[in-house]
């Protein structure tokens, strides 16, 4: 039997090794800001061009896409957007299902319900923290049938209008295994890159593993705009639908206001853009300090009896935009004492997000079997990830 105070206490002092000790409180996830980004912002003031026309705004958008290795990318204003925009132009609309996982950010499913969608929930693989594609095949095979040439839910008459992976922490999940069953049922997919820029699955870049992708920039991920999103995809005729929707479907016209689509008004503006290109122009220098982190936490804990760090999957290479300790099965009733120990040594640490098909609003939303999500969601424990925690840039 494992005391969890005794527990605890070890694993802050693991934490005081690797991190050292601070008078303030060591964050999840701070933003830093080594580059021009003041100089690139107090340029868009200077010149006027705030809002969602400028030139920063293309050069954010080429940058993106180089990173993610797509032809396109349309920056937002938030991740949500993002997945909202992307889940519009693959088809979704109301009254349709979207399969994901309940162990994400809440954002996967609100994207959906915001089109009138309903969110479907799958299991996690426990190498990934990702979807299990065994689990979602087993799932497939129950629920799945064919009316009038789509893929349709038996149980609830709805169709299944896409699959949303999510690299939950930046950790790459299996791709191609996802990919290769999704056409076979004729789903598209929509990949969740939100917290996976610079992660790499193989030797293909998280945001370009599937039709089309959507990112996030807020405040606490690896690259900031403060707030913001970017939809990345190879399909030209994919990304001219999702600029034209984000710019309010407004048809071109030298003087005329007219409209063509119910759109939205998710550009981002130039100065969060400029922001965003000198964050990117540090991402590899970032990634690299970020890795560092991950190991000196591994190798601290290396041999532990009762907990491991999270380590990326195997033939991935991970950004760890957040540290996951994982907590043995038979001391995971410690995990609060865990949080509430660190916490109270000024160590911002965090469980993961709870469970989407826990949460009232999504309690009657349709889901398989989830003895992994539950499993995981009590063990884990998010550690202090921030890029300067790794040390120094080089």
């Amino acid at each position: 039997m494992v005391d969890p105070d005794a527990l605890a206490n070890d694993i802050r002092e693991t934490l005081h090794a690797v991190l050292g000790r601070s008078e303030g409180p060591v964050p999840l996830h701070a933003p830093e800001f080594r580059g021009e980004e003041e100089a690139l912002v107090v340029d868009c003031i200077r010149t006027g061009w705030v809002s969602s026309v400028g030139r920063y705004v293309d050069v954010f958008e080429q940058a993106v896409a180089r990173a993610c290795g797509t032809r396109h990318a349309v920056a937002v204003v938030n991740g949500t957007a993002a997945l909202e925009v992307a889940l519009r132009i693959v088809g979704v609309g109301p009254g349709d299902e979207v399969l994901m996982p309940s162990l994400t950010f809440i954002a996967t499913a609100n994207a959906a319900h915001h089109l009138g969608a309903v969110p479907h929930f799958v299991d996690a693989a426990p190498c990934t923290l990702g979807i299990d594609p065994a689990a979602l095949k087993c799932h497939l095979e129950r629920i799945a049938e064919t009316r009038e040439g789509r893929t349709v839910n038996r149980e609830t008459g709805r169709p299944l209008a896409a699959l949303v992976p999510m690299h939950v922490f930046g950790h790459p999940v299996e791709m191609d295994a996802l990919n290769a069953l999704a056409a076979e049922y004729g789903i598209p997919v929509v990949e969740d890159a939100a917290e996976s820029l610079g992660s790499r699955y193989g030797d293909r870049p998280c945001g370009g593993l599937a039709r089309v992708g959507a990112l996030s920039f807020n405040g606490n991920k690896i690259v900031t705009t403060g707030g913001g999103g970017a939809i990345v995809t190879d399909d030209a005729d994919l990304a001219r639908h999702a600029r034209h929707l984000t710019t309010t479907a407004k048809v071109a016209h030298a003087w005329a206001f007219l409209h063509d689509e119910i759109g939205y008004n998710y550009r981002m503006p130039n100065l969060n853009a400029a922001l965003g290109v000198a964050q990117l122009a540090q991402l590899d220098d970032r990634l690299a300090r970020k890795r560092r982190l991950a190991r000196a936490y591994m190798d601290a804990f290396a041999g532990h009896d009762h907990v491991a760090v999270f380590a990326e999957p195997a033939g991935c290479r991970s950004n760890y935009w957040l540290n996951a300790l994982v907590l043995a099965p038979g001391v995971a009733d410690a995990r609060d004492t865990v949080l509430e120990t660190l916490n109270a040594a000024g160590i911002m640490a965090r469980p993961v997000w709870e469970p989407l098909h826990s949460l009232p609003i999504y309690a009657d939303a349709p889901r398989a079997e989830l003895p992994v999500t539950a499993d995981l969601a009590a063990r884990i424990v998010n550690l202090p990830s921030s890029a300067h925690l790794g040390g120094a840039s080089a």
